[in-house]
């Protein structure tokens, strides 16, 4: 598997990111994760402009936030979707959406085995976490989109990457 290093940092750590590099126009890789029932689902179940965003686990601040934000774009943006993914346990994701009373967003686990991350190249070697990360796909499943955050506690540029969504609308 791939290592990257000097991609990002985590509390000011340099962290070590497995998995290949998304780029823009590249096809969006397939994965394999669980859904909040613990059924497996794949990235084909989702159609049209996708915005998958990761996250290194929903209960931060940050992540908090950029799961919320994510969502009051998706329930402005009549088709794009909004797939959040992090290694959170689906009971945890689960809980975590109830308690916030967010519909709009679907919370996906990659902890049983880290197919999503190594896809995207955002496994956070030394944490077993998933580096904050967004990729913006059309309906053809092109990549057109990317950013890894270079410092995992900071937001991403949210405004770029509803834009680069709704352009493709």
């Amino acid at each position: 598997m791939i290592e990257r290093t000097g991609v990002v940092t985590f509390k000011g750590n340099p962290i070590t990111l497995v998995g290949n590099e998304v780029k823009v126009g590249d096809q969006a890789p397939n994965f394999q994760v669980l859904a909040n029932d613990l059924s497996p689902v794949t990235l084909d179940r989702f159609q049209g402009v996708r915005i998958l965003s990761a996250v290194p686990s929903l209960d931060t601040g940050v992540c908090d936030a950029q799961t919320r934000r994510f969502n009051e774009e998706a329930a402005k943006a009549n088709g794009i979707t909004v797939i959040t993914v992090s290694v959170d346990l689906p009971f945890a994701q689960k809980r975590w959406c109830g308690a916030a009373g967010l519909d709009n967003v679907i919370t996906l686990s990659d902890h049983r085995d880290l197919s999503f991350g190594h896809a995207y190249g955002v496994v956070m070697k030394e944490l077993r976490l998933l580096a904050r990360s967004v990729f913006v796909l059309d309906a053809s499943g092109n990549v057109r989109y990317v950013e890894y955050v270079s410092e995992g506690t900071n937001h991403p540029n949210y405004d770029v990457a509803i834009q680069a969504a709704k352009a493709l609308l």
